[in-house]
């Protein structure tokens, strides 16, 4: 009897290692020629944690100047781990505000969404789903019914924010969307909502999904234009 209980005990262990971010070995380093994701300007704590609305940037008479800062400010999202982290320059998502390579070790595939036996729905369902674990760092499982990785195009994992503009606007690497269709895509689409609604024991992206694309109607409307560098 002692031999079975040792036995589940062990099995219990490393069915619980298999949830995401639990392995014991976290490796730390991207698959990725360019790891780190460029820092944010430090406008304070309180500020990054807020979506400015339109209306802030009215006193910038040049449209360009206006266009640039108001996708800067998406750049707050943008460049949050919660949309990095499923943006990644490897083929390995990444996980947790340190951005660590994701346990376990899953791969993107040829579909953006796994590996034959470890598909992204393997582990994450249709929404998120609290855990009781033994790692106080994971309240929950993320899920979405549209849980996979952006397209290696769309990797914006050590790309400056210019960078990412640019990619965002190019139809060859943004799945032949128009910028109304973008704009569309950042305000309603789903997977890109999760960022506000990322689970239990995990740091939102700021502002509203809401006040996003209204940021983006209005960085189209001023001619869409991208920060240099």
């Amino acid at each position: 009897m002692q031999r079975q209980d040792r036995l589940l005990q062990a099995f219990a262990f490393a069915a619980l290692l298999a949830l995401p971010g639990l392995g014991l070995a976290q490796d730390r380093a991207p698959e990725a020629p360019a790891p780190s994701t460029p820092a944010l300007p430090d406008k304070g704590q309180d500020d990054q944690k807020t979506l400015k609305p339109v209306s802030a940037f009215d006193n910038i008479a040049d449209e360009t100047e206006r266009s640039v800062a108001i996708f800067q400010e998406t750049g707050k999202v943008l460049l949050h781990p919660r949309c990095v982290n499923c943006h990644p320059a490897g083929d390995r998502p990444l996980q947790g505000m340190d951005q660590h390579l994701h346990q376990p070790p899953v791969r993107r595939g040829e579909a953006d969404f796994g590996v034959p036996g470890m598909m992204c729905n393997t582990c994450h369902g249709p929404k998120n789903v609290n855990v009781v674990a033994q790692s106080e760092d994971i309240k929950s499982i993320p899920g979405n019914p549209k849980w996979r990785l952006a397209p290696i195009e769309m990797a914006w994992q050590g790309r400056t924010l210019g960078d990412i503009c640019r990619q965002i606007k190019d139809e060859d690497r943004n799945g032949g969307k128009t910028l109304a269709e973008l704009v569309d895509h950042m305000a309603n689409d789903e997977l890109v909502g999760w960022g506000w609604h990322p689970g239990r024991g995990r740091e939102a992206v700021p502002g509203t999904q809401k006040q996003f694309g209204e940021l983006y109607k209005a960085w189209a409307a001023t001619g869409a234009h991208c920060p240099d560098g």
